[in-house]
């Protein structure tokens, strides 16, 4: 078994890279309400679990044979967990805005998804998984992260 830098369990959460990550974030954000999606992003809004309140992150929406997906590279964030409590959110591209269900994927589930999101976005995403993790990583690897990487497949309402 490999040595992996980080632990891909159901409480792992990257932090690292925060400040330029936000300004990243702002700027995808910004643009993708214009109507500009970069290769696949919209704004995700899903609602506070404790406040009620709408929170709105840039996603990187996947598809693979007509469904769609949503994967979190950083863990188990705040947007991962406002969506198992209240699974009913929006994709926003534009203005356009689709309201869908989140249904989470079994770990077990998740392989075929993990690599083609890594060979989509490896660029974007690859510092949060250290080098632990890669597109061409074998299935072993992938199922190894798997429970530190949480997905959704998006349903339409």
């Amino acid at each position: 078994m490999p040595e992996y830098k980080q632990t891909y369990d159901h409480q792992r959460v990257f932090t690292g890279g925060a400040g330029s990550m936000r300004v990243f974030n702002r700027i995808v954000a910004r643009l993708t309400k214009l109507g500009l999606s970069l290769m696949g992003s919209r704004v995700l809004s899903v609602r506070g679990r404790k406040s009620g309140e709408w929170r709105s992150t840039p996603v990187n929406l996947l598809v693979l044979d007509g469904q769609r997906y949503l994967v979190a590279p950083r863990g188990h964030t705040q947007w991962v967990r406002n969506l198992r409590a209240t699974p009913e959110a929006r994709l926003q591209l534009g203005r356009t805005t689709e309201t869908f269900h989140a249904e989470e994927l079994a770990d077990a589930d998740k392989t075929e998804i993990l690599r083609l999101y890594l060979q989509k976005w490896s660029w974007e995403v690859g510092a949060f998984f250290e080098g632990d993790v890669t597109k061409d990583s074998p299935d072993e690897v992938l199922q190894h992260v798997a429970p530190g990487v949480p997905a959704f497949r998006i349903n339409p309402t």
